[in-house]
């Protein structure tokens, strides 16, 4: 079964959460909107750190580095079967200046014929209430964990 691994971005503006997510490119998502935003995250290798894997894929997937004081998030498994390990780190970037690697995709699919696209299309900051709406509904866990766990610290 896949694996993928990536960084949740947060942060608080008086006293609510806001959650930096993405959107994929390519025609297949291109009318997608509720339930197809992620976080930024990419496939793990066998033997592979995950932490340090979704920081590369949050650099190849936005154009900027994160770091911070990761907070590590419980794996969920999304619909399809993929597990997704991911961190929580507060901070805080601009979208205006990001830049998504390319990928190569079979389009139409089962067709033999590939088109390149940008691996992500958008990127915004979205409250809690209403990322929760727009991301991947087994992602919203990730979510919902980080505000337990901030809650619980008060």
């Amino acid at each position: 079964m896949k694996t993928s691994a990536g960084i949740l971005l947060f942060k608080r503006e008086e006293g609510n959460f806001f959650y930096f997510l993405v959107h994929p490119g390519g025609p297949f998502w291109k009318n997608k909107d509720l339930g197809a935003w992620s976080i930024p995250k990419g496939e793990v290798s066998e033997g592979e750190n995950l932490l340090e894997r979704a920081k590369i894929e949050f650099e190849e997937e936005t154009g900027k580095g994160v770091d911070g004081d990761f907070i590590e998030l419980k794996p969920i498994r999304q619909k399809a079967g993929k597990t997704v390990f991911a961190w929580a780190v507060e901070g805080d970037i601009e979208t205006y200046d990001m830049k998504s690697n390319v990928i190569t995709i079979d389009w139409p699919p089962k067709s033999g014929k590939t088109i390149e696209i940008p691996e992500l299309n958008r990127w915004e900051w979205f409250s809690s209430d209403e990322a929760k709406k727009r991301i991947n509904p087994a992602q919203a866990g990730f979510i919902l964990q980080l505000e337990e766990l901030l809650s619980a610290q008060k």
